[in-house]
């Protein structure tokens, strides 16, 4: 068949995946272009409309980002060590280890991505008010520790490894936590990139819990400070806000379109669609 021949199903899925792609593309086309000029320009299109900065810098001393940037920053550093730290280790015992109920065990950790986080808001609040937690970071981060998907990726990437390689550090006399440190962590590091941009995405756009477990400016994320910030803007002045949309989101764009290669090429490796 000709590379040129009329196909109607790949015209339909590129029109459709134009569609999808207008969609997505056309909100953020607003926001920029209502962020970077002056208020009177929100509602028309203008060519000639001057360009300014002076938007960003008026979200940014109306509310206080440069704290809700930390506040996010040290959270989701705090929730990717944790998941990285007990995922490596409990990826490696499902994958290398020997022992009565594993095949049970790993049932019940795939188990946790059938279960939505909002039907554990209840739970999770009362366990923090008992903790002494209430309006911390830690509040927020604790429930996320443990990944069942990061367990299940880092699982699916360490049983690439050949065994021999493990077996020939064993032999060497190299402990369990030298062989996962020295052999797995290093062949499996598109593994962990494409699992760091999914758990800091994810945490770094989590909404409903901070809101529910916070109360003070000291300890709220982006997302929190930016929907306080919409609803308390005076006039609802769209430029202001989508302003601080776009320094809200702009850390995880660059992010992706930095490691969009190395995101699906270790997707692809883990046998993952």
């Amino acid at each position: 068949m000709s590379p040129f021949s009329f196909s109607w199903d790949r015209t339909l899925t590129t029109l459709a995946a134009w569609a999808l792609a207008l969609l997505w593309i056309l909100p953020l086309l607003y926001a920029a272009w209502t962020a970077f000029h002056p208020a009177e320009y929100e509602t028309h299109f203008d060519l000639t409309a001057p360009l300014t900065l002076t938007n960003f810098a008026d979200a940014w001393v109306q509310a206080p980002f440069a704290r809700y940037f930390l506040n996010t920053t040290l959270l989701v550093t705090m929730i990717l060590f944790g998941q990285i730290l007990l995922g490596t280790l409990a990826a490696y015992a499902f994958a290398r280890l020997e022992f009565r109920g594993r095949g049970i065990l790993f049932s019940l950790v795939l188990m946790q991505l059938m279960i939505m986080p909002d039907i554990l808001l209840v739970e999770n609040y009362k366990t923090m008010r008992d903790l002494g937690l209430v309006d911390t970071i830690l509040a927020i981060g604790l429930p996320y520790m443990a990944s069942g998907f990061g367990i299940f990726l880092l699982r699916q990437s360490f049983m690439t490894i050949p065994q021999e390689l493990d077996d020939a550090a064993r032999i060497e006399g190299t402990s369990i936590m030298g062989r996962i440190w020295r052999l797995y962590v290093p062949l499996a590091k598109p593994t962990y990139l494409a699992f760091g941009l999914v758990s800091v995405s994810a945490h770094w756009n989590n909404f409903l819990w901070p809101l529910i477990i916070t109360n003070s400016v000291e300890t709220r994320p982006l997302t929190v400070g930016l929907s306080i910030f919409a609803s308390t803007d005076s006039g609802i002045q769209w430029s202001s806000i989508n302003a601080a949309t776009l320094l809200t989101s702009a850390p995880l764009l660059l992010a992706f379109l930095l490691f969009q290669r190395q995101f699906v090429q270790s997707f692809m490796r883990a046998g993952i669609k």
